[in-house]
């Protein structure tokens, strides 16, 4: 088993953590911030849209049963990336579609499946997802972790 790290903003956090959770080799996945300037953010400070940063997914996964490759198929499947700051209600920097990636294989991926998704023809608009080298990872309070799972689907974009 080699487990690796991927990081996605998707919009609000708890329904991509969902999604990813249920994805065949993800071995754990946690919801937090990254891409800002505030140390150890809380969920309110990035509400308040002053943090630079964005709620992501932080994905543990097995290489041996899924790739990089089929977790970006999945993170265009999961959200509208051609809105800009926003998904579905949630408006706000904090909900972009962005792509963190950890060395240059993963950004490769990244700008690759950018590309495919973007002349896919699938949405009528351009992607606008941004593609960010990972930053530190703050991870959201605990009542944010698997919140869909503790508190049913009644509110997501997803």
């Amino acid at each position: 088993m080699t487990i690796e790290t991927a990081s996605f903003g998707a919009g609000c956090f708890w329904g991509v953590e969902a999604r990813f959770r249920e994805h065949p080799g993800v071995v754990d996945a946690a919801v937090g911030f990254m891409g800002g300037h505030t140390e150890n953010p809380s969920y309110r400070q990035v509400c308040g849209g002053n943090t630079g940063h964005a709620e992501v997914v932080q994905v543990e996964f097995d290489t041996t049963l899924t790739s990089y490759g089929e977790l970006l198929e999945l993170f265009f499947a999961c959200h509208d990336p051609t809105t800009r700051n926003r998904q579905g209600p949630d408006v706000g920097a904090q909900y972009r579609s962005v792509i963190f990636t950890r060395g240059e294989a993963q950004a490769q991926a990244a700008a690759a499946a950018r590309a495919q998704a973007d002349q896919s023809g699938r949405w009528p608009r351009p992607v606008v997802t941004q593609i960010e080298p990972a930053g530190p990872f703050w991870r959201a309070e605990e009542y944010h972790q698997q919140y869909l799972a503790k508190n049913g689907a009644a509110y997501c974009h997803v």
